[in-house]
């Protein structure tokens, strides 16, 4: 018996990061979890910065998406995010300063500081440390 699959595309403003059939994909949105099997009725959402992982033939594959917008409709599901990497591609150095920016510019309680964009960078900055540790 063969296993059912659907379309997966995750595309970001630089590249299609990935795209193939698979059978179950994980995100978050901003609502919560989100669990997606093939023939899933159709639904936009948006996406906080976090995991998203995609099954295909009992394998999963991580990525680490930095917030964006999900589509699903005719067996496809669409993910456009602000950017997507994989755990082994991040670079932990890197996401560990962009975390201290953000937390420096809260600290600051400056009222010319975008609270909310801050914010988000510091959400996103330790989802790619975290899922850093993922990586083999």
């Amino acid at each position: 018996m063969s296993e059912k699959t659907q379309k997966v595309a995750i595309v970001t403003p630089e590249q299609v990061v990935y795209g193939e059939e698979a059978r179950f994909v994980q995100a978050r949105g901003t609502e919560g979890e989100l669990g997606i099997l093939p023939m899933h009725t159709p639904l936009i959402t948006s996406l906080a910065p976090g995991l998203l992982r995609i099954q295909k033939e009992g394998k999963w594959t991580t990525f680490v998406v930095a917030g964006g917008f999900m589509e699903v409709r005719d067996n496809r599901v669409v993910v456009l995010a602000n950017a997507a990497e994989r755990p082994e591609e991040i670079d932990v150095e890197r996401a560990k300063r962009a975390k201290e920016r953000a937390e420096k510019r809260l600290a600051a309680k400056d009222p010319e500081i975008d609270v909310v964009r801050a914010k988000v960078a510091l959400q996103r900055a330790m989802v790619r440390i975290d899922a850093a540790g993922l990586k083999h």
